[in-house]
């Protein structure tokens, strides 16, 4: 164990100029993510920004206690669960049948176009993809057109001012802007798949759906399980800059999530001490379900994090 630990350190300093590189992203991480946490103390506290943080009143869990009996609390709840569930159970599989299905494309150009289109979208801000997606849901936009066109509706409808449809707007509206983004990872762990397993299996008579399942789904199947996991992990988040670009007065008691109440109790209310309770309390969560949604990845699958 000593010579492997004293090869490894070598190895290390051997690539001191490699290794090296990751001392940017170490620092923005111990700014961004580390060194903040030491302000979740303030959930404990009635913080005020007018006297110094260490000056505040210690509260103990009187801030908890309030948003578990806030109404608004458990309604944004229910929304960000609402919009996870689905992004989760429908949403999850789309990148990887179009990583499968890209990966079945012989023609290269074609191929490197289709990756490039589908890319695109990803690198427009919400701020600019949230105003042609409200475009396209108004009364005389695109999708009130088709639907008229084909028959399944007979009128206009105004879809962002109808609280039932506010869900399904932001599954359909998050698929089109980070599907192709998302199938990236899929991509790279095709690529890494022997030819010859599949030059093999169509010797044996395998059609290209049998190829697929037998061998793409089935090499990529540690990288699904990871991914799974950490989408799990992070069902109680939200994509908060869709939900702010898209929610409006008519459509908030569906929009409203987690991530939105939070920044409405704490930037617009000026509730900081409630708002990091609550986001104290998520993180929780949050960390409890990456746990059990390793232990049973493990268990069903032998596919882990850790």
């Amino acid at each position: 164990m000593f010579q492997d630990r004293k090869g490894k350190m070598k190895t290390f300093f051997n690539q001191w100029q490699l290794q090296s590189m990751v001392i940017p992203g170490i620092i923005w991480m111990l700014i961004f993510c580390y060194i903040p946490m030491f302000w979740l103390i303030i959930a404990f506290m009635d913080f005020s920004i007018a006297r110094p943080m260490l000056e505040s009143p210690f509260v103990g869990l009187k801030h908890f206690q309030e948003f578990l009996a806030d109404d608004r609390f458990w309604r944004s709840i229910r929304n960000t669960l609402g919009m996870s569930s689905i992004k989760l159970v429908l949403g999850f599989p789309i990148p990887i049948l179009f990583a499968l299905l890209l990966n079945e494309i012989r023609g290269i150009r074609f191929k490197r176009t289709v990756q490039t289109i589908s890319y695109l979208p990803h690198f427009i801000a919400w701020t600019i993809f949230g105003g042609i997606m409200l475009n396209w849901l108004g009364e005389g936009g695109m999708i009130n057109q088709l639907l008229i066109a084909l028959g399944l509706q007979e009128r206009q409808i105004l879809f962002n001012s109808e609280p039932k449809y506010f869900w399904w707007i932001t599954y359909f509206s998050d698929t089109l802007k980070e599907t192709g983004w998302s199938a990236i990872i899929y991509i790279a762990a095709l690529a890494g798949i022997d030819p010859g397993l599949y030059e093999a299996a169509e010797l044996d008579g395998a059609n290209r759906w049998k190829r697929m399942w037998h061998i793409s789904i089935q090499s990529i199947r540690p990288t699904i399980s990871i991914l799974f996991i950490l989408a799990v992990s992070g069902i109680l988040g939200s994509n908060f800059e869709q939900i702010f670009m898209l929610k409006n007065n008519m459509n908030l008691k569906m929009a409203e999530s987690l991530d939105l109440y939070i920044y409405n109790m704490g930037l617009v209310s000026g509730r900081y001490s409630f708002s990091t309770a609550v986001l104290f309390a998520r993180s929780i969560v949050a960390l409890a379900l990456l746990f059990l949604a390793n232990y049973t990845s493990k268990k069903l699958t032998d596919e882990s994090i850790f």
